[in-house]
């Protein structure tokens, strides 16, 4: 017994994270499952060769595409030629289509050459079985070796799989919220496209179009997001004062939505936003997307909100035993009316980076998100029936989503196969809460 007692901490520390096990342990399989020989960029090409001793003698010529990294490479190539002191150093710098490189080949007159293949220039077909084309020349090919590595690993890639999510995360906040009540939104998603197209036409009729100002643009945004907030509280009054059940005036709400989202675009997309529009959906801080910053602010001011305020407990209380919480002082219409308010201002907000983030609106924006946004919360460990889980879990439950898609798309496996996927992922999550109930 000491011994299964003292494994005990252990245990439940792996249970109260196993959602962040999942996440890390499919983040080691796309990493394995993606290893790839990486292409070298034009900068560590040249470090590489010139680490090695680039040659200078005549004959050795770089060969370089039209692309900027090779233009960059065969430059920097000819700088540092010339600091060495070597002569007309532009002239060794050949850069073409392979047509054009393959005559100048025929057409120099030494008889040994060395090409230095820029990094673009060496997945050309010409220089595959280089020997056999050109027999009468003695060539060398010095091609820059690239290294495994994984894709999923990417810096590039574990960026774009948080920027993919974004809009995602921030409608499961707002759903968390509402599933730890014990009840559901299904009209988040119309309402993103709602925000946008307001948000979009409001900027084109009223605030100059593309001369908007910033103060335009942001009035705009706001009044988006505020009138979501209104769809938001209508969900909350009738299922509050009338007794409608969520799934029903939430679905009435979603088709609402997204009919006002059609009238209001007539159909057509809406894309006369000015250029500093397109700064939080696109723009970056410190390297890392604006609105990735945005979605993790939203994320910490939820966790604490749900952790250390009176608001927070109403909610795990109503979700847990709606009657006992009534009975012990807990206004449940007051929390439902605003948790059901800042589901809506939340996919507002999403809808206007969405729209940000593309440029433009259209009232199609958002099909199916309500599904995606209810798999990331129910995957991060919430139940449905209300009264257990935690924001943080949400966000994992976010993460291995966009983890999964990602991966399975860097595997080109197809769409109709990651349905299955999704599907048996969200049907595992619900399975794994009812057993947690059960026991």
């Amino acid at each position: 017994m000491r011994g299964w007692n003292s494994l005990l901490p252990l245990l439940r520390i792996l249970a109260t994270y196993s959602m962040v096990w999942v996440l890390l342990g499919l983040c080691v399989f796309f990493s394995m499952m993606t290893i790839r020989m990486q292409q070298p960029t034009p900068r560590e090409a040249l470090e590489q060769l010139w680490g090695d001793g680039a040659p200078t003698q005549w004959g050795t010529v770089v060969v370089a595409s039209g692309s900027n990294e090779d233009s960059f490479f065969a430059s920097e190539f000819a700088d540092r030629w010339k600091s060495r002191g070597v002569s007309n150093e532009r002239d060794r710098i050949w850069t073409g289509t392979p047509q054009e490189i393959r005559k100048r080949i025929q057409e120099d007159k030494s008889q040994s050459l060395e090409l230095i293949l820029a990094p673009d220039a060496s997945k050309w077909v010409l220089f595959e079985g280089i020997d056999a084309k050109f027999p009468d020349k003695d060539l060398k090919l010095t091609v820059v070796g690239g290294s495994r590595w994984p894709n999923f690993l990417k810096t590039q890639n574990l960026i774009n799989i948080v920027n993919r999510i974004v809009e995602i995360a921030i409608l499961a906040v707002g759903m968390t919220l509402v599933i730890l009540t014990g009840g559901i939104d299904l009209s988040v998603g119309s309402l993103i496209a709602l925000s946008a197209v307001v948000t979009t036409s409001i900027i084109r009729d009223y605030f100059g179009g593309i001369d908007a100002t910033s103060l335009g643009i942001s009035t705009a945004g706001l009044l988006g997001i505020a009138l979501c907030g209104l769809c938001g509280l209508a969900n909350g009054i009738f299922i509050v004062a009338f007794g409608i059940p969520p799934f029903i005036a939430t679905l009435a709400m979603m088709m609402m939505a997204s009919g006002g989202a059609f009238m209001i675009s007539q159909g057509q997309s809406i894309d006369r936003v000015p250029t500093e529009f397109v700064w939080l959906g696109r723009g970056t801080w410190f390297g890392i997307p604006v609105a990735v910053w945005l979605m993790l602010a939203i994320f910490a001011l939820a966790h604490w909100v749900m952790k250390y305020t009176t608001f927070g407990r109403s909610i795990y209380a109503i979700g847990g035993n709606e009657v006992a919480a009534r009975l012990c002082g807990v206004r449940v219409p007051k929390i439902l009316l605003i948790t059901y308010t800042l589901s809506g201002m939340l996919a507002g907000l999403g809808g206007v980076i969405m729209a940000s983030r593309l440029g433009s609106a259209e009232a199609k924006y958002g099909a199916m998100y309500e599904l995606h946004v209810i798999a990331a919360v129910v995957v991060g460990g919430t139940s449905l029936r209300g009264g257990y889980g935690t924001i943080f879990g949400t966000l994992i439950g976010a993460l291995i989503i966009a983890v999964i898609e990602n991966g399975m798309n860097l595997m080109q496996i197809d769409s109709y196969a990651q349905k299955v996927v999704f599907g048996a992922i969200i049907l595992g999550a619900v399975l794994i809460d009812r057993f947690r109930r059960v026991t």
